[in-house]
């Protein structure tokens, strides 16, 4: 479960989204953006923090006008995590943004209007360190593209990207990161292995308008899976019409089971069947909802029978196999005890934590003797 994932992994120029680097070898960076109104300051920042608190690495928050930008500054005040501000028409926004701190613009160059006002906004950037992010999106391509391809396509994707990387190389502004989404998974798929073969920047992941949580999250795994196996990506954001909560735990997991990020809990559980000598399915729900707060990497195997559990058992730091008439706990690899199935999840919650507990000291006094 500790292995190394096979997965090269795509070179590329990195920079930093506040203190949060994204390309160059950085760890994939996991976002969302807020959707509460930007206007209402307490709201937003709430949703931020629960963001957060889910293991956010950027949060993006979008910034239609000027009310909006000077409420994006309260915002940026009120949190910790690097903040990206989405921004489209009105070049004069991401000026004043730039002024109140923002960690990221997002804009399109092409929608920003006359050369002097992209280079306004990338004067702004380059003075304050800011990065921008280029986001090209099928669903609102350009009309001169839309008329020359006839329909959103894979070249039309990445000929708009290519335009507005133009810009921004004419005026020697590098540090910049590039989207191509679209809702259909192969549109999407096809465009960023393009686009990734001809630039050396970032590239931020995503299939957009995904779907609902369900439906979001399938076709998003199937899209992203294929591109970050391919070595492409170096942040994601999966696009779901549910909580942004959601989209975060979903990114994580993705990235957990191609063994590209580890934060969390690892589950490893069995769908159950009639062999099962605890319920499994309860056990499981109960212990994602409780153990949601942990951050540090570990990985426990729920087995309900002793077909399979032994043997995934031995492979992770916490293993649960079903017996009869107690089932048999396993830490790192070894039988330790045995829980009886009317106080198992608590009980069960308590040697994780424990586990978890050791992880985070054993780690800290490495760090203090190298120190």
């Amino acid at each position: 479960m500790h292995a190394q994932s096979p997965i090269t992994r795509r070179q590329s120029r990195q920079i930093h989204v506040g203190n949060v680097p994204v390309g160059g070898g950085a760890p994939i960076s996991v976002q969302s953006m807020t959707n509460t109104d930007t206007l209402d300051v307490a709201a937003t920042v709430a949703q931020i923090r629960q963001l957060e608190a889910a293991g956010a690495d950027i949060v993006r928050v979008s910034v239609p006008d000027m009310d909006a930008a000077e409420a994006f500054g309260k915002i940026k005040r009120e949190v910790a995590v690097p903040l990206v501000a989405d921004i489209h028409f009105d070049y004069k926004i991401a000026l004043r943004v730039a002024e109140l701190g923002v960690d990221c613009l997002r804009i399109n160059p092409g929608n920003i209007g006359r050369e002097e006002r992209v280079r306004a906004v990338v004067s702004a950037a380059r003075d304050n360190g800011i990065p921008i992010r280029i986001g090209v999106n099928a669903g609102s391509l350009e009309k001169d593209l839309q008329k020359k391809y006839g329909e959103p396509t894979p070249a039309a994707l990445v000929e708009s990207a290519m335009r507005h990387i133009d810009h921004l190389e004419r005026l020697d502004f590098p540090d910049f990161k590039v989207s191509v989404k679209a809702s259909d998974v192969f549109m999407a798929v096809a465009a960023y292995r393009d686009l990734a073969s001809r630039i050396e920047q970032p590239l931020h992941l995503g299939i957009t308008e995904a779907g609902g949580l369900r439906s979001g999250t399938v076709k998003s795994s199937i899209g992203l899976g294929m591109l970050l196996m391919d070595g492409i990506g170096d942040t994601i954001r999966v696009s779901l019409a549910a909580d942004p909560v959601e989209e975060i735990k979903v990114g994580f997991d993705m990235l957990k089971s191609l063994r590209l990020r580890s934060k969390g809990i690892n589950f490893i559980a069995c769908p159950s069947c009639s062999r099962q000598n605890f319920d499994v399915i309860g056990t499981m729900n109960a212990l994602e909802e409780r153990l949601e707060d942990i951050m540090t990497p570990l990985d426990v195997s729920v087995i309900g029978c002793v077909v399979n559990g032994p043997g995934e058992a031995k492979e992770v730091d916490v293993g649960l196999t079903g017996g009869s008439p107690a089932n048999l706990v396993y830490i790192d690899g070894k039988p330790a005890s045995k829980l009886r199935n009317d106080h198992l999840v608590d009980d069960l919650e308590r040697l994780i934590r424990e586990r978890v507990r050791l992880k985070e000291q054993a780690e800290q006094d490495v760090l203090a003797r190298d120190a």
